[in-house]
This record gives structure tokens, sequence and C-alpha cells, in this order.
């Protein structure tokens, strides 16, 4: 595979952001195998878009030869008041979604944050060095990392979020960062800040957020809908039956006509267009008969048009994302024991 089909790969949906698109061609061209990750916080139930649409990102960059790490940030879980700061249950989940990406991303590495800490004997100079070189007023701004506002009550423990999270990426030796955009802030951080120590400075690759399955509302200005672990309402678990998926497709919000912030778009474009080269909908004739769409600008169009009813797309993307999540939930048992555990935690 040349460079232009690695990039390409990289590029490919739900990718939003890179930072930058020069330091990437040059570094495929003089790297065959250059060190990724992706961080994430141990925090509720596997959903569409932590485990598929991150997992599509993460195989994307498989197929183009870069050596992947999901890192699961055990100890930033912790700090967060994820699953009640309880180290049984986040050794558990972490175990869980250990699993989970070995399924969905086969050849992915797994990193335990408790273990890197433990093995890495200059990691807490390394953040207290780097600490060194930020304000804590900038601190505080990349406090949405964590899904925190300067607003909240914090404790001290919070504020070693970002800079952890910053070495993190130093200790692992990374060529490429990856997140979703919700991540930025922390990775222009890291660019910003790792040149005055002398620390290698990685590209920043961020995919788009899934919206979740309610209405958008409008919060600190801007607007908010993020499918989230902790609300199972909120968007697709991969635990969710083929009758659940249906039925929260189904309750989705989605205007007619309205493109803007459409959940069911988004999960067109981002999910089923990722794996599929064509969506067939399936409608009376009375109705137009059915449509096969094989671009999703064609989708958008009709649907923006209102030629193509939402019922007929809630129905339509119900289909798809069912053949994509019943395979993983049927190879991935959660056991009642792990499922309260979680539950009970939130």
């Amino acid at each position: 595979m040349d460079v232009t089909e690695k990039i390409e790969l990289i590029l490919k949906d739900p990718t939003e952001e890179v930072v930058t698109s020069e330091e990437l061609t040059n570094l495929l061209q003089t790297n065959n195998k250059p060190k990724h990750y992706v961080g994430i916080e141990v925090s509720g139930f596997l959903h569409l878009g932590s485990l598929i649409l991150t997992g599509f990102k993460i195989n994307d960059f498989i197929k183009a030869g870069v050596k992947c790490t999901v890192f699961l940030a055990d100890w930033h879980t912790f700090i967060n008041n994820k699953l009640g700061s309880n180290w049984e249950t986040i050794r558990k989940v972490s175990k869980y979604y250990e699993d989970a990406f070995k399924l969905f991303c086969p050849g992915v590495e797994i990193v335990q944050g408790s273990e890197l800490y433990e093995s890495r004997k200059d990691y807490w100079s390394e953040v207290v060095q780097f600490s060194k070189h930020i304000s804590l007023p900038r601190t505080m701004k990349t406090l949405t990392i964590m899904g925190r506002s300067e607003k909240e009550k914090l404790d001290l423990a919070q504020l070693f979020y970002p800079p952890m999270q910053a070495v993190d990426i130093h200790a692992m030796d990374l060529d490429i960062v990856h997140a979703g955009i919700d991540q930025r802030k922390i990775h222009m951080l890291v660019r910003d800040t790792f040149p005055k120590l002398k620390w290698k400075v990685p590209i920043a690759v961020h995919h788009r957020l899934l919206p979740g399955l309610s209405a958008p509302v409008e919060q600190d200005e801007e607007v908010f809908s993020k499918m989230s672990k902790s609300d199972p309402k909120s968007g697709i678990l991969i635990h969710d039956s083929d009758e659940e998926i249906s039925s929260k497709i189904n309750k989705a919000w989605c205007e007619e006509g309205n493109i803007e912030k459409n959940p069911l778009l988004e999960i067109s474009r981002h999910v089923i267009f990722h794996e599929f080269d064509e969506m067939n909908v399936e409608r009376p004739e009375k109705f137009g008969g059915n449509v096969i769409y094989t671009e999703y600008s064609q989708l958008e169009s009709d649907f923006g048009a209102k030629k193509l009813h939402p019922s007929d797309l809630k129905r339509t993307v119900a289909n798809y994302l069912v053949k994509i999540i019943s395979p993983i939930r049927n190879k991935l048992e959660l056991k009642k024991e792990l499922f309260d555990a979680i539950k009970n935690s939130d």
C-alpha cells in the first residue's frame, strides 16, 4: 500500500481533522510502522460511538500499517469519579473494554494506565516537568476533555487529569494521537508544550462524535447532544437486543427535512457507509418504491428535499445497525455481575 492509499484510509469518515496533514504525509513517507494511540476512560457500557465508531477508525489505522494501541485510562477513571472511583469495579470494567476492543479491532495492543505508571519510573517526575510549563488557567480550560467545566466544584486530583493525559503520550513515545474531537484541547496543549521540553510532538487525528438520539439542546453556547455511556437512552449500546435497537431508533429525534444535527443521518454517514457500499431503503410503491443510495450525499439530499421520510430512514438505519452490532453482541459476554456493577456505579 502506498502513502496516498494510507492517507485516504486515515482521512476516511469519521475523521474530522488532522493536525497537520503535511506532518502526516512526512511521517508515512519516513516511517513504515508509526505508533498510534487512542485513550479511553473506563466508564459505563460500550456503545455505538465508544466502541464501533472508534473501532472503525482504529481498524483504518491498522489497515494503513500503523501500530495501534488502546490506552485504558483507569487512573483517569478514578480521578474523574467514574464507576464510583471503586478500583475493583474499574478493574472489572477495564477487562470488559479490553475484550471488546481485541474482538472488534484484531491486532490492537491494550495498555492499562496503572501498568504504564508502575513500569515507567520517570512518569511522575515527567508529570511535574510538564506541569511547570502550563498555567492554571489553561489547565482549567482543558477540563472539558473529562466532561467537566471551570464552573464545577473540583477536587485537586482532577487538575492532575490533563497533565497526566499529556504525559501518557510522551511515555508511550507516540507518533499519532487519536481521539474524538472533544479531546482536541489536550492535544493542542501537547503540541504547544512538548517542544519546550524537547519531547517528540505527535500528529493529532480527531474523529467526529456521534450525537445522542434525542433532540439537540443548547449548552454553554454550543449545540450539545453527545451519545453517552452514562445515559443508555442517548444511544445504542452494543448489548442492546435487535428489538431494543429498532425501538431506540424509532424513537430518535429525526425532524422531516432537517439535516442539521440529525443523529440518524450522522449514523448513516459515519457508521453505515463506513462498512457498506450502499444503503437500500425498502418502501411500498405508493410511497416511491425502493431506492438504493450509493453515496451519503444522495441520502442527505433526498432527506433534505423531503423525498425520504423519517420513518423510512429510521427503519433502514435500524436494519443496518442490527447487522453491524449483533455479531459483536453475540461474541462479547456481559455477565450479570459486571452488568450490575456498571449499572449501580452510575
